[in-house]
């Protein structure tokens, strides 16, 4: 039993994090930047360390400030979120010989899944379906022009040591290849210290579809179904809803049973998110894997009441995976997760700032994950997240009609927010019949006028 955790990370999933530990008994410390010194984190944890000035590099991502903040508060344990050092072999490194246990995948796995042409190579050798291209980082524009000839264009040019589509390039003919692979191994380079590039044959028009599992230390994996990411602008999610209208039971039990052994295989524990491009045909394509918690993970709780945070902890703390679940995993129901964020609605501008004016929504199916409040500040260095508003239906049709009312009851003030166009979004016809897929929001936007 771990008697403390450090929350290695801030805002909301750290008070998430927070709550699972207090109804678990277990005593937190939050770390914060001096940006965040007034952050619910600090206030409801059992302890709390700053670590360092607003800039990420000087706090969150300091390993050194981190883990010495871990050893002053004297814990068992590390939870990282997601985002900041969550996906950092180096840091789990870190803490296991500092004695500090990482909720999370063992480094080594960490660091497989986390190159992306190792990850495919991986999951090809074990069965999961992946999309045609290249064997291992392209070493060369000529070699990226063999393969794309080989593949067939379109194809897409990726980051090996990153995401969030930085690094990313869809290349539709022999004459843009050169231009555009320079530009893709330049901005690689520049957001991940790792200008190493890989090819896929690109899918027009596929739906991004992600599924979570779950894995004991002792080599047990569940699938807790998946999640449909599709509504999505420049790579970055904005809706995510459980289960997709296109995934069959038949197909929901294939992909979970290779994943569970997959994944048992490769020695893979604790939480993780698979995600597939599925296309025209409802084929399945991985893509890459998240070794941690996602943001979106709520969704998966709210139609499979599993709490994944205490899941994590329970499986860190060696425990087999019939007493974390507790039965088989059931579905019940439609959920929705819309990510409000601290943005221009329309142009997408981030938009920091005090707010003034903070009603949350609530009611039946109704769950807001937050660390906002009113007088509360958005600070200008992070990730603009003010809340994740989710909720779940009977089915699909009363999912959208509980979200659409919670929107228009959730109240922000002081700054711009993103409320306005997933409203917008809601009652969208395209949308409520459920044909949606990664290229939505062009589409949407171009319908409402609006700047892409």
């Amino acid at each position: 039993m771990f008697n403390k955790i450090l929350i290695a990370n801030r805002g909301e999933i750290a008070l998430r994090v927070i709550c699972a530990c207090k109804e678990l008994g277990i005593r937190t410390v939050a770390i914060y930047s001096e940006a965040d010194r007034n952050s619910l984190p600090v206030r409801f944890a059992d302890e709390a360390i700053c670590v360092g000035p607003p800039q990420l590099s000087q706090s969150y991502l300091n390993i050194p400030a981190v883990i010495s903040a871990a050893e002053i508060a004297n814990v068992d344990a590390i939870h990282p979120g997601y985002g900041l050092l969550s996906e950092n072999a180096n840091f789990a490194e870190v803490c296991e010989t500092c004695n500090i246990k990482f909720i999370g995948p063992p480094p080594e796995v960490i660091r497989l899944m986390g190159e992306k042409e190792k990850a495919r190579a991986a999951m090809k050798k074990h069965g999961v379906p992946i999309l045609p291209g290249s064997e291992g980082v392209l070493a060369s524009e000529g070699e990226a022009l063999e393969w794309a000839k080989s593949v067939g264009f379109p194809v897409i040019i990726k980051a090996s040591a990153g995401g969030g589509g930085r690094g990313m390039r869809i290349i539709r003919s022999e004459a843009e290849l050169a231009t555009l692979y320079a530009a893709a191994q330049a901005e690689a380079a520049a957001a991940f210290g790792n200008g190493d590039l890989y090819m896929e044959k690109y899918v027009e028009h596929p739906r991004h579809i992600e599924f979570q599992i779950l894995a004991d230390e002792h080599g047990n994996v569940v699938s807790l179904g998946e999640r449909e990411c599709s509504i999505q602008r420049r790579h970055q999610k904005l809706l995510e809803e459980s289960p997709s209208t296109q995934v069959t039971p038949e197909l929901r039990k294939q992909i979970g049973d290779i994943l569970s052994k997959t994944l048992s295989e490769i020695g893979y524990a604790n939480a993780g998110t698979i995600e597939f491009l599925m296309d025209k045909d409802r084929r399945l394509h991985f893509i890459e894997m998240n070794t941690r918690i996602q943001v979106e993970h709520p969704v998966t709780e709210m139609v499979t009441d599993v709490d994944l945070v205490k899941a994590q902890i329970a499986i860190a703390m060696g425990e087999k995976m019939e007493s974390v679940l507790h039965g088989p995993i059931v579905h019940r129901g439609h959920a929705i997760e819309c990510r409000i964020n601290a943005e221009h609605p329309e142009k997408f501008t981030p938009s920091a700032g005090k707010i003034t004016t903070f009603h949350p929504p609530g009611g039946t199916g109704v769950r807001i994950d937050t660390a906002a409040y009113a007088e509360g500040v958005i600070p200008p260095y992070y990730d603009s997240l003010i809340a994740k508003l989710v909720v779940r239906g009977k089915d699909r049709e009363e999912a959208i009609s509980r979200m659409s009312r919670a929107l228009g009851m959730f109240i922000v003030e002081g700054v711009h927010t993103t409320i306005p166009l997933h409203r917008k979004i809601l009652a969208d016809p395209e949308f409520r019949a459920g044909h949606t897929d990664t290229t939505f929001i062009e589409r949407f936007l171009a319908r409402n006028g609006e700047k892409k």
